[in-house]
């Protein structure tokens, strides 16, 4: 087996060490200027790494919570908020927005204190008709824990952070309860 070129190089560097840097009571090169001239015997022959001029950064646009993109003409989906005094709102929207985030954009009362997290129960809703009810996913076991704290729970309710918008859902109509429930540690100081 041969000692590579670089190796070799490093031990000739180590013998032309200057005289007064070695320990006189041995005459062995001390290890801290060993090291030093070893180390730049070994970064003159390993070519240097060409670094870039100038790293290109980038960003993608930042989406602000309840911000939705208005549907492309011919590709709206609706869906009907009913409010908890019977008022209906019909909006349409776009495929992949959740009940949460259309609700908040266009100014309607829920809550969603956890952001869409699926970590409270104020944004639940009520589907009014089992049939939509069956199209959807079911419920994860995190959405079915914060639904046992929802007020007001019935067999078709889910939370409106949870619920994406897609063509079999179209036409969706769901009702916000009467009150939400939001537990915070500050209820219980």
């Amino acid at each position: 087996m041969s000692i590579p070129r670089t190796v070799n190089l490093a031990i000739a560097a180590c013998r032309r060490i200057p005289p007064g840097r070695t320990n006189s009571a041995t005459g062995l090169i001390t290890s801290r200027f060993k090291e030093h001239y070893l180390s730049k015997a070994l970064l003159s022959v390993v070519a240097p790494v060409p670094v870039a001029s100038r790293r290109r950064f980038t960003t993608t646009a930042p989406r602000r919570h309840g911000h939705i993109e208005p549907p492309k003409p011919g590709q709206e989906l609706y869906v009907t908020f009913i409010e908890k005094d019977g008022q209906e709102h019909k909006f349409a929207v776009s495929e992949g927005d959740n009940l949460l985030d259309i609700a908040q954009a266009n100014d309607l009362e829920m809550e969603g204190a956890c952001g869409g997290s699926c970590a409270c129960s104020t944004c639940h809703v009520i589907i009014t008709d089992e049939s939509y009810y069956d199209k959807m996913p079911e419920p994860e076991d995190d959405e079915n824990d914060m639904l046992d704290l929802a007020f007001g729970l019935t067999e078709t309710s889910r939370l409106g952070c949870q619920v994406k918008m897609k063509k079999e859902l179209d036409g969706l109509v769901v009702k916000l309860p009467s009150m939400t429930r939001n537990m915070q540690a500050s209820d219980f100081q």
